[in-house]
């Protein structure tokens, strides 16, 4: 089976992931998915294969190097889509050759995917994509990924002529979530270290992201008769508005890029009597995350001066930037630069605006830098894969194993 043929097998499970289930997986479709998985795994003849309760997947590929010992490298991909769009019934197109325009997604509503709202499209002219029906996101975050793993280990038991150490898989769930690495068992996967295949376009090789926190504000406000209220009221929801004002205008999302860092409002809810807002935190560089997280707690401070106990300031931090785990193991991020080289492939090493399994699993001992899996337009209905880059993909997961046997 070629790497489109999973891909578009996989895209018919329902893998949402739901941050308000508390459970992990946090919905049961990860479960089936990863059930599935473990079947056809097992038909490969792979080795070492685990499911755990949590939806956790693993298995090895052993190597066939028995004369010095080889690094064991992972590759990584997450079973779960965004909660942000509907992955029920996802009914894929495949456009065999894409002639530049507009792409009717859904001629009954008239959605298109046009390349004058989304002019990286014409970066694709003359290639074959994978588009949605426009009524649900696509799912190539990160099922592009998985079908990418397995091809290529797929690839490699067909040819034992190309030399390789042990190769590790993992699938797991609720990366979407932020949820991905928390029960990730890094001394069962036993790999020295790995790479996520959950980036975008092709080329792309990260291994910078945010650091990252989230904070809640609870403002607690006075409700008074508003015919009887002055100097009585205490109106939260516009103290709430007061606090929200404060901050620098132009750090947010809507107004940065590359290594700027924001305060992005994610949530507010409130009543004269309390408000909540919910704010995500974001900054490349650590001292800098820090100051901003001090930020909210000086604005804090002088809501509470004009209405004492009124403001109540909760931050934690969600995980860090994963530069300061890989740049002692640079070598890993060389191996994949060469190994795109190889593949014909100009690498791109771009910082991640987001956060990625990866962070999270560079701290917890794991090295795991992130690589493309080729898909565009996430988590909506606009989402498109090109197919040579899912090709490409595969090509740079095997051109690794091999340049890790021969380093």
């Amino acid at each position: 089976m070629n790497v489109v043929d999973r891909f578009l097998q996989y895209v018919k499970f329902d893998t949402q992931s739901d941050e308000l289930t508390n459970m992990t997986p946090s919905t049961p479709g990860q479960m089936i998915f990863a059930q599935s998985l473990e079947k056809e795994l097992q038909a490969m003849g792979l080795s070492d294969i685990s499911l755990d309760e949590n939806g956790y997947l693993m298995a090895t590929l052993p190597g066939n190097i028995t004369d010095r010992k080889v690094p064991t490298v992972g590759f990584i991909s997450h079973l779960d889509t965004s909660p942000d769009m509907s992955g029920h019934h996802v009914n894929p197109r495949i456009i065999e050759r894409y002639e530049g325009g507009d792409i009717v997604l859904n001629p009954e509503d008239g959605t298109t995917l046009s390349p004058d709202q989304f002019p990286e499209l014409l970066h694709y002219v003359g290639q074959a994509l994978i588009v949605t029906d426009g009524t649900t996101l696509l799912g190539a975050d990160d099922k592009a990924g998985i079908a990418e793993i397995i091809t290529a280990v797929d690839y490699l038991m067909q040819h034992p002529e190309i030399r390789h150490g042990d190769i590790r898989i993992a699938f797991n769930p609720d990366e979407e979530i932020g949820l991905g690495a928390h029960k990730f068992d890094v001394e069962h996967f036993n790999a020295d270290w790995a790479y996520t295949m959950d980036g975008g376009e092709i080329g792309e090789l990260e291994y910078e992201n945010f650091n990252a926190a989230v904070a809640r504000i609870t403002f607690i406000g006075r409700n008074v008769h508003p015919g009887y209220a002055k100097h009585k009221m205490i109106n939260s929801m516009r103290v709430a508005n007061q606090f929200a004002i404060m901050l620098p205008r132009w750090e947010t999302p809507e107004h940065t890029e590359g290594y700027e860092g924001f305060y992005h409002l994610v949530g507010m809810e409130g009543t004269v009597e309390k408000t909540v807002l919910t704010y995500i935190i974001r900054d490349h560089d650590r001292d800098r995350f820090e100051r901003r997280k001090k930020e909210f707690e000086h604005l804090s401070r002088k809501i509470n001066k004009e209405y004492p106990g009124c403001c109540q300031l909760e931050i934690k931090d969600q995980y860090f930037n994963m530069r300061e785990k890989i740049e002692p193991v640079m070598h890993i991020i060389d191996i994949a630069e060469q190994a795109m080289r190889d593949a014909d492939i100009v690498p791109k090493v771009v910082p991640i605006r987001g956060g990625t399994d990866g962070a999270q699993l560079s701290f917890k001992g794991l090295p795991c830098p992130n690589i493309f899996a080729g898909g565009l337009n996430f988590h909506g209905r606009y989402e498109f894969v090109p197919i040579p880059s899912m090709e490409k993909a595969v090509d740079v997961i095997v051109n690794i194993a091999r340049l890790v046997a021969n380093s």
